[in-house]
C-alpha cells in the first residue's frame, strides 16, 4: 500500500501567491481589513441595531474572501466566506448578531490573523506552514444562523476581482498613490523596513551636516556665500528631518482599540460589568513606540479589570453604578505624550500593598514611607497582592515588566489613587525614539547629554545651601527641599576642573517622583541629536540612554536620569 506524498502546498496557494510583493501586500491589507472590522464588532456588541457597523463588518469579510480567493488561499476564504453568509442573513433582517453570535465572530477573526502571521512568515523562512484546522470553526459558524437560499449563496461566491464596488467599497483605482483629480491627498502603502531605513538615513545626514557646521577649517575660510549656502542647508535638512519623522508617526487608535477587545473578553471572563471609554486616540507618536507600549498597556488595562473593578454586586453595595469604567486617554504634554489608564473601581490599598512589602523584605519594618512611593512598591519584581492565583493576574509579573518596558522608553509612569474611588495610572513617553532635545554639559574633558525633559532647573551653589548626611552623602537645600546631589565625575571616572561645588553648577532633574541634582563644570548649549545605540557591554551602563555624536565629531553619553538615581538610592 503506497503511502500518500506529503502535500506541498498545504495552505492551498496557486502559483499568483509565489510572487512576494503580491502576498505581502495581501497580508498587510487584509490585517488592516480585520483591525477594522474587530471595531466595528465592539461597536455592533455595545449596540445591535447599529447597521452601519454591520454593513462594514460584511464588507470586510467580503473583501477578505475576495482576496484569499484571488490567490487560491482556499482556508482564509472558506472561512471569510461562513461568516459572510451570517453576515447577509442579518442585514437582511433575518437573524440578528448578539454577543454570542460575536464571540464566534471574533473567533474567526483570531483564526485569520493566525493564518496571516503564518502566511508571513513564508517568505522570510521558505517553509511552507500547515493549514490550521477550520473545521471546528466552520461548524460553530454555520450554527450562527439557517443557511442562505442558493441564489445568494452562489453569489457570494464569486471573487471580488469579478464584481464591482459593493456599497461603500473603494474602487482599486481610488487606491493608487500620489495626487488624485483636484489635488486631493492620497496615501501609499510603504515597507515599514523601507521607512525606518529612511529616518536612519536621515539621521546621519544630520550628524554629516553638523559636522560640517562646526569644521575648524570652515571658520578660516570667512563668511559670504559658502555661509549662506550652509544656512540653506541646515534649513532644508530640517525640513527633511521633520518630513521623514512624520511618516513613521501614526496614531494611537489602533493600540487603543486593541483593548477594547481585552476589557470585552475579560469583562465576560471575570462577570464584571466594564465599559471602556477612549480619548485622544488621533494623538500621533513614533511608530516604534506605539509596538513596544502593547504590551504595558495590556498589563495596566488587565489589572485594572481584574483589581481595581469590583463585582456589580459589590459596587451596588457601595453605591456605585454596577457597570464599571475604565478610560484611557492620550494627549500631548511638554514635547511628550501622556498615556492615562483609569477605573473608578476600589482603588490601591496602601496599608495591603506596605504589609506585603514588609513581608518580603522590600522596606525597613519601622521606615515611614509617603503614600505616593508606597503606590511604587508594586514595580517591585514578584510583587503581588492577589489572594489567589488566576488565569488573568495574581502571579506577581507584570508591573515590573510595565516598568522596566516604560524606562527603556526613556519615559516613567505615575501613579494616583483614591481608596474606593478608583486609581489612574500616568505614563509619560517621548514622540520619538530617533531625536532628542538636550543640554550639552562639560564635566572634565567630557561632554555628556542632558535630556530637556528631564530638567527643572540650573543653578550654582552657596556654601549655606550645602550639607552632608553623615559625613557620606552630599546634599543642596532648594527652597526649603533637600536634594541628593550626584558628582558626574565620580560615576564616569573623569577629572573635574574643580572639586569645590560652589564652583560647579548643579542640573535639578527629576526620577521616580523624586528630586535630585547632577554637578557639572559647565554648560555648553542646547541641542538636538540623534540617538545612537550603544551595544554590546556600553548599553548595559545604568545612567547612560545612549550615545550621540557631536558637533566636533566626538560622541557624547546621553544621560538616563532613573538609572542615575537608582544608583544614588541604592
Amino acid at each position: 500500500m503506497s503511502s500518500q506524498p506529503p502535500n506541498p502546498n498545504p495552505m492551498g496557494l496557486n502559483d499568483l501567491a509565489a510572487d512576494p510583493e503580491l502576498m505581502n501586500d495581501f497580508v498587510l491589507e487584509a490585517r488592516e481589513h480585520l483591525t477594522a472590522l474587530e471595531l466595528h464588532l465592539l461597536a455592533l456588541d455595545q449596540d445591535p441595531n447599529n447597521l452601519e457597523a454591520l454593513h462594514a463588518i460584511f464588507r470586510g469579510f467580503h473583501t477578505i474572501k475576495g482576496l484569499a480567493g484571488f490567490l487560491g488561499l482556499s482556508k482564509i476564504q472558506e472561512v471569510a466566506h461562513e461568516v459572510e453568509t451570517v453576515l447577509d442573513l442579518a442585514r437582511n433582517g433575518e437573524i440578528q448578531i448578539m454577543p454570542a453570535q460575536i464571540d464566534v465572530i471574533l473567533a474567526t477573526k483570531d483564526y485569520l490573523n493566525g493564518c496571516l502571521n503564518d502566511l508571513a512568515e513564508v517568505h522570510t523562512t521558505g517553509a511552507m506552514p500547515l493549514a490550521p484546522d477550520n473545521a471546528e470553526l466552520l461548524q460553530s459558524v454555520r450554527g450562527l444562523g439557517k443557511p442562505a437560499d442558493p441564489v445568494s449563496q452562489a453569489l457570494s461566491t464569486l471573487s471580488a476581482a469579478q464584481e464591482g464596488p459593493k456599497e461603500g467599497e473603494v474602487p482599486k483605482e481610488a487606491e493608487a498613490g500620489g495626487e488624485g483629480r483636484g489635488g486631493e491627498s492620497r496615501s501609499v502603502k510603504v515597507d515599514t523596513h523601507k521607512l525606518d531605513f529612511l529616518v536612519d538615513m536621515v539621521g546621519e545626514m544630520i550628524i554629516a551636516q553638523s559636522l560640517v557646521m562646526h569644521d575648524p577649517d570652515l571658520a578660516q575660510a570667512g563668511q559670504g556665500r559658502l555661509a549662506r549656502s550652509l544656512g540653506q542647508l541646515a534649513r532644508i535638512t530640517g525640513d527633511v528631518q521633520r518630513t521623514a519623522m512624520s511618516m513613521r508617526m501614526i496614531p494611537i487608535r489602533q493600540l487603543f482599540q486593541k483593548m477594547s477587545r481585552l476589557v470585552r473578553d475579560l469583562s465576560r471572563k471575570t462577570g464584571k460589568q466594564v465599559e471602556l471609554e477612549m480619548s485622544g486616540e488621533d494623538t500621533e507618536l513614533d511608530r516604534l513606540i506605539v509596538e513596544e507600549l502593547a504590551d504595558p498597556l495590556m498589563h495596566m488595562v488587565r489589572n485594572s479589570v481584574d483589581h481595581g473593578v469590583e463585582t456589580p454586586e459589590e459596587r451596588v453595595r457601595t453605591g456605585k453604578d454596577p457597570v464599571a469604567r475604565v478610560a484611557l486617554h492620550a494627549g500631548h504634554q511638554a514635547g511628550h505624550i501622556l498615556l492615562q489608564i483609569t477605573d473608578d473601581g476600589r482603588g490601591l490599598n496602601g496599608e495591603k500593598i506596605l504589609r506585603k512589602a514588609r513581608e518580603k523584605g522590600l522596606v525597613d519594618p519601622a521606615a515611614q514611607i509617603p503614600e505616593s512611593e508606597i503606590f511604587n512598591l508594586i514595580f517591585a519584581p514578584g510583587f503581588s497582592t492577589a489572594e489567589q492565583v488566576t488565569d488573568v493576574s495574581g502571579r506577581g509579573v507584570g508591573m515590573d515588566v510595565v516598568k522596566r518596558q516604560i524606562q527603556k522608553l526613556r519615559g516613567k509612569i505615575e501613579i494616583q489613587s483614591t481608596p474606593g474611588r478608583g486609581a489612574t495610572f500616568s505614563l509619560k513617553v517621548p514622540l520619538t525614539l530617533a531625536i532628542i532635545d538636550g543640554l550639552l554639559a562639560g564635566v572634565g574633558a567630557e561632554t555628556y547629554i542632558v535630556p530637556i525633559f528631564a530638567v527643572r532647573e540650573m543653578f550654582r551653589p552657596t556654601r549655606e545651601m550645602l550639607s552632608t548626611v553623615e559625613n557620606r552623602d552630599e546634599m543642596v537645600l532648594v527652597r526649603g527641599s533637600l536634594m541628593p546631589v550626584v558628582r558626574l565625575h565620580r560615576r564616569f571616572d573623569v577629572h573635574p576642573r574643580s572639586q569645590d561645588l560652589c564652583e560647579s553648577l548643579l542640573i535639578v532633574t527629576e526620577a521616580e517622583g523624586r528630586r535630585f541634582c547632577l554637578v557639572v563644570d559647565e554648560l555648553k548649549g542646547k541641542q538636538e541629536v540623534v540617538i545612537k545605540n550603544l551595544g554590546g557591554s556600553l548599553g548595559q551602563i545604568r545612567g547612560v540612554a545612549g550615545g550621540a555624536i557631536l558637533g566636533d565629531g566626538r560622541v557624547g553619553l546621553i544621560l538616563d536620569p532613573d538609572g542615575l538615581f537608582s544608583q544614588v538610592a541604592a
